[in-house]
């Protein structure tokens, strides 16, 4: 074999090199985005099941807490904004289509949601045929339970944004993420450490 003819050969063997490692890369990157979009998926189904328990609850407590009718407007209110928030991230195609503060501002108006339902919790406390009612127990247990699975969700959602942001600053995906269509993700945190405690809602 001639020296030109190992050198195509050689040069073609790099080209096939090169370009399994570009695929490799691109795998890489669009797994670990689709991990980040499933993980967020998991979030979302316990956010909407929080958001559907809110009504439920002003209901059972209303008829209690007629005086306290700022505070059962402020936990409307304040689940409408992160109804909203919510919405906009799943219009943009979910976490890693949207912008940082899509994320952000949905972190905020969920933390406002925590904490009213903290202030209405603790509010029954001072109604015992309330704290009594079976329809209240079981809003507690349920609302127990989301929180919990919320947390949990986001603790699996924060782990694959970390490692999908990792691999993109990494080279040599450093040098292609961008102009395949990645870019990195925000964390779904909440920067107030009291917003991070769930409800206290046992009225035992």
């Amino acid at each position: 074999m001639s020296t030109a003819a190992t050198i195509i050969l050689v040069l073609l063997g790099l080209v096939v090199l090169g370009v399994l490692w570009g695929i490799g890369i691109y795998n890489t990157l669009v797994r670990l985005r689709n991990q980040v979009n499933n993980a967020w998926s998991q979030i979302d189904v316990q956010l909407q099941r929080r958001y559907d328990l809110i009504p439920n609850l002003v209901e059972a407590v209303k008829g209690y807490m007629s005086y306290e009718k700022g505070t059962l407007e402020s936990v409307i209110n304040a689940r409408n904004q992160a109804q909203s928030a919510r919405s906009q991230i799943q219009q943009s195609g979910g976490p890693t289509e949207s912008s940082s503060n899509a994320i952000k501002d949905l972190a905020t108006a969920d933390a406002a949601v925590r904490g009213a339902v903290t202030n209405i919790m603790a509010l029954a406390e001072n109604y015992p045929q309330l704290r009594a009612s079976e329809n209240m127990q079981q809003l507690q247990e349920e609302l127990s339970s989301t929180e919990n699975k919320v947390a949990f969700a986001r603790q699996a959602y924060n782990d694959n944004v970390m490692l999908y942001n990792t691999t993109q600053q990494e080279f040599p995906a450093v040098l292609f993420a961008a102009a395949l269509g990645h870019h990195p993700v925000e964390l779904f945190q909440v920067d107030d450490q009291q917003a991070k405690k769930a409800p206290k809602v046992s009225f035992t």
